[in-house]
C-alpha cells in the first residue's frame, strides 16, 4: 500500500487497513474484562521523538498485565515507521500500538494475545494553555491496580476526573494519590515552578513515570535548571509561580488557571517547551 491522505490506518495481522475496522466481538476478553494495554507516540514533520522508548514500554505493559507480546520493541518501531511513511511528512500523527487478550476468564489467557497498531492524524494541541482544578478522584497504589502498565483499565477513573472538572468549568484535573499528595493531571504529568526551581511529584508508583516527563527533566537539568522530584501538596500547586504539564499527546503545555487563581505562562514552562522541540529535531 502506498501513501494515503486518509485519517487513520491500523496494522492488523500483517495488513494496513484504513478507517476504524472491527477487531473484537462480544466474547473477546479485552472488551468485557479490559485486558488492554497501549502506548502513544507522536510523529510530526518527519520526526518521532522517543518512539523507541514508547515501543519498549508497550511490551513491558503487556507483560505486567499477564499478556504475551509476540513482537519485540524493535519490530514494533519498524511497523510504526512503516505507518508514519504512509502519511504526508507534515501530518501530525498519533501512534498507538496495543496488545489485548482474546480469551480468558477474569485473568487473560496469555496465549490469546493479539496486537494492533493504529497511526492516525491528530493535530498537536495549542500551546496557549489550559485550566485545572483539584479532583476528588485519586490515583491507586500499585497493589490496587496495574499502575506499572499503561493499561486501559486505569483510564475510566481519569475520565471521571475530567468529567468532574469540566462540569466545574475547567479543562483538566489535578489528581492526588491515596495519601493526599499530588500525583498528576488526569491526562498528563504535572510540574510546578517556584522561585526559579522546577518541581514535579516524585514517582511513587501511583502514576506512570512518563517518557516525556523523564525527557523534560533531563533537558532542563542539562540546561542548568534546578529540577526536584518531591512530594507535593495541593497547596504547593495552588501557590506555584508556574504550573505546566508534560505528556506525549500535547508535549509541554502551561496552565493558565488553577482553581480560582489565574496564572500567566511563565519562563520555565516556555524553556521546557523550547528545549523539547530542540531535542525533537536534533
Amino acid at each position: 500500500m502506498g501513501s494515503t491522505a486518509g485519517q487513520a490506518l491500523s496494522y492488523i495481522q500483517g495488513e494496513w487497513i484504513a478507517g476504524n475496522p472491527a477487531i473484537v466481538g462480544p466474547m473477546t476478553h479485552a472488551l468485557w474484562l479490559s485486558s488492554v494495554v497501549f502506548d502513544g507516540a507522536r510523529a510530526f514533520q518527519g520526526v518521532a521523538p522517543d518512539l523507541d522508548r514508547h515501543c519498549a514500554r508497550v511490551v513491558r505493559s503487556a507483560q505486567v498485565m499477564g499478556l504475551a507480546p509476540m513482537l519485540t520493541a524493535g519490530e514494533i518501531e519498524e511497523l510504526c515507521w512503516d505507518g508514519i511513511r504512509r502519511f504526508p511528512k507534515e501530518a501530525e500523527l498519533y501512534i498507538r500500538p496495543m496488545f489485548y487478550a482474546e480469551e480468558g476468564f477474569v485473568a487473560p489467557d496469555a496465549e490469546s494475545t493479539r496486537f494492533v497498531l493504529s497511526v492516525y492524524e491528530a493535530p498537536l494541541p495549542s500551546a496557549a494553555g489550559f485550566t485545572a482544578c483539584l479532583s476528588s478522584r485519586r490515583r491507586p497504589v500499585p497493589d490496587m491496580a496495574p499502575t506499572e502498565a499503561k493499561a486501559a483499565c486505569l483510564y475510566p477513573n481519569a475520565g471521571l476526573a475530567l468529567k468532574e472538572a469540566r462540569e466545574r468549568g475547567f479543562d483538566n484535573a489535578v489528581m492526588l494519590d491515596p495519601i493526599g499528595s499530588v500525583a498528576e493531571f488526569a491526562t498528563a504529568n504535572l510540574f510546578i515552578a517556584k522561585d526559579g526551581v522546577v518541581r514535579t511529584p516524585v514517582h511513587n508508583g501511583t502514576f506512570l513515570n512518563g517518557i516525556t516527563r523523564q525527557r523534560v527533566i533531563a533537558l532542563l537539568r542539562d540546561d542548568g535548571v534546578a529540577v526536584e522530584e518531591a512530594t507535593l501538596s495541593p497547596r504547593d500547586v495552588l501557590e506555584a509561580d508556574e504550573v505546566f504539564s508534560t505528556g506525549n499527546y500535547a508535549k509541554v503545555v502551561p496552565v493558565t488557571r488553577v482553581e480560582e487563581r489565574a496564572l500567566q505562562p511563565g519562563p520555565l514552562a516556555a524553556r521546557a517547551r523550547a528545549l523539547y522541540w530542540e531535542y525533537a529535531f536534533r
